[in-house]
């Protein structure tokens, strides 16, 4: 092994709904990155500290740049670009099964302002057939002067150790700049808070997922052991939190359930979850709901 120990920060860019959050939990073998099939799923900037003996990478997992309808969505792409300032080097993911588009040619424009390395990631490659690849990776390749092109399937794990060496090779000398044991800088009630939203992704349709924003409002630990956690689900309107609770409370139960799952493992111990859903109307357009939401 060498003596010479390498770093940098790396930021994750891309479409919404690429698979930028489930490529970084499989790197970092640890959920901290919400996942689901909505747009927008990813709402802040989120960092993840992969660790190895003779390097260390420092992802930044950004929102998926799209265009805004709400201050909310400002304040993402305005993450998701600002992040490239602040960064060694860009990893630009691609879904394979999605067409090349608008949206991913306003991202090229800005990539081709910088002068770190920009690798590209073609990430659900078995969502094509094997001969419809590398036509995809020579239009890419003509597209913008990538350092690397790495085809992938992070929900799989195809080739993510082929683009973690790729990444390591071009790493430039540095520090370790966090503990070995550290996984993220996400404050627990943070992560909470997103697990509980993610349930909510998966278990409603139509307009009401992004509408959802949740505070953690109490967390704290009983005299016998066990976890009290206390959090709101906030909506735009009444018929979204009719959705919300379901039949009889049926689907806030059964949203607790999931996130009680999730957040025991997070806390390693047993946990009182008490829901409750508010209507805070056009809330993603106001700085106050905003900056209380952590969405700053």
């Amino acid at each position: 092994m060498s003596d010479v120990f390498r770093s940098g920060f790396i930021a994750l860019i891309g479409r919404p709904n690429v698979g930028k959050s489930t490529l970084l939990n499989r790197i970092l073998q640890q959920k901290i990155s919400i996942v689901s099939d909505k747009a927008q799923t990813t709402r802040d900037k989120i960092m993840g500290v992969y660790t190895q003996p003779d390097f260390q990478m420092v992802f930044v997992d950004t929102p998926g740049i799209h265009k805004p309808r709400h201050k909310l969505g400002e304040k993402m792409r305005k993450e998701a670009l600002d992040a490239l300032n602040e960064v060694d080097a860009v990893l630009f993911m691609v879904a394979a099964d999605e067409r090349f588009g608008p949206g991913t040619q306003y991202i090229l424009d800005r990539l081709q302002t910088l002068t770190i390395p920009v690798y590209l990631a073609i990430n659900k490659i078995d969502q094509i057939t094997p001969e419809k690849l590398l036509p995809l990776i020579d239009g890419y390749r003509q597209k913008f002067n990538f350092t690397e092109i790495v085809p992938i399937s992070a929900r799989d794990g195809y080739q993510v150790d082929t683009l973690l060496d790729v990444l390591r090779d071009h790493l430039p000398e540095g520090p370790q700049y966090y503990p070995e044991d550290m996984v993220t800088d996400r404050p627990e009630r943070n992560i909470m808070a997103e697990l509980i939203r993610e349930k909510i992704l998966h278990m409603t349709r139509d307009e009401v997922p992004h509408a959802i924003g949740v505070e953690m409002e109490e967390i704290a630990q009983r005299k016998n052991g066990k976890w009290y956690v206390r959090a709101v689900i906030y909506v735009e309107r009444d018929s979204q939190k009719r959705i919300i609770i379901g039949k009889n409370g049926a689907l806030l139960r059964a949203i607790g359930a999931e996130s009680r799952a999730d957040i025991e493992k997070l806390m390693n111990g047993s946990v009182y979850l008490d829901l409750w859903v508010k209507v805070a109307p056009d809330w993603r357009n106001k700085d106050r709901m905003l900056k209380e939401l952590g969405y700053e």
